[in-house]
C-alpha cells in the first residue's frame, strides 16, 4: 500500500496529514499501525468501478477503528463545503489523517484550500505540497482569497 519507501505512496503533507492514491481494505491496518485515526476518501464512487469503493473503505476503518469520512470531489471540483467538511473532520481527530483520490491530486489540492481557509500562508502550504511532490498553482489565486478572508482581509 503506502509504504513510505518508493513502492507507494504515501506522501506526507505536514505532521497531521498524508495523501495516497487509492487504497484497499487491507490498506487500512498498515494505516492504523501507522497512526493514522481518520481516513478521508477524496473519491466519487464508481469513479473506476474495479477500485475499492468507499462502503468496502468505511467497513475496514471501522473494524480497525478509524474514523472514515467521504468527501468525493468530482470533474465539478471544490466547494467550500467540502473545505469545510475536511476542517471539521480533522478538528475531531485526536491523530493523523490520511486522505486518498486516484493519485492524492485532489486530496492534496483539497487539503490546501482547508488549509487557506484556516488563515495558514498559501506560499507555506505550497511548499509543503511541492515537498510532497504536488502543485498547487492551479488554485494560487483561490488560496489566497481564502487566507485573506481567513484574516479578515
Amino acid at each position: 500500500m503506502m509504504a513510505d519507501n518508493g513502492n507507494a505512496i504515501r506522501k506526507k503533507l505536514d505532521d497531521g496529514i498524508s495523501v495516497s492514491p487509492q487504497i484497499s481494505a487491507s490498506d487500512v491496518a498498515a494505516a492504523k499501525e501507522a497512526g493514522f485515526t481518520l481516513i478521508v476518501n477524496n473519491r466519487p464512487d464508481g469513479e473506476e468501478p474495479s477500485a475499492p469503493q468507499g462502503e468496502e473503505i468505511a467497513a475496514a476503518a471501522s473494524t480497525a477503528g478509524i474514523d472514515y469520512i467521504a468527501i468525493p470531489i468530482t470533474h465539478a471540483g471544490f466547494s467550500r463545503p467540502q473545505i469545510d467538511a475536511l476542517n471539521d473532520a480533522r478538528a475531531k481527530t485526536n491523530g493523523k489523517t490520511l486522505a486518498y483520490c486516484r493519485s492524492g491530486t485532489r486530496s492534496t489540492l483539497l487539503w490546501a484550500l482547508a488549509e487557506a481557509a484556516k488563515g495558514n500562508s498559501p506560499r507555506i502550504i505550497a511548499a509543503k505540497a511541492a515537498d510532497a511532490g504536488y502543485d498547487v498553482a492551479t488554485i494560487a489565486m483561490l488560496l489566497d482569497t481564502l487566507a485573506g478572508a481567513a484574516k479578515g482581509a
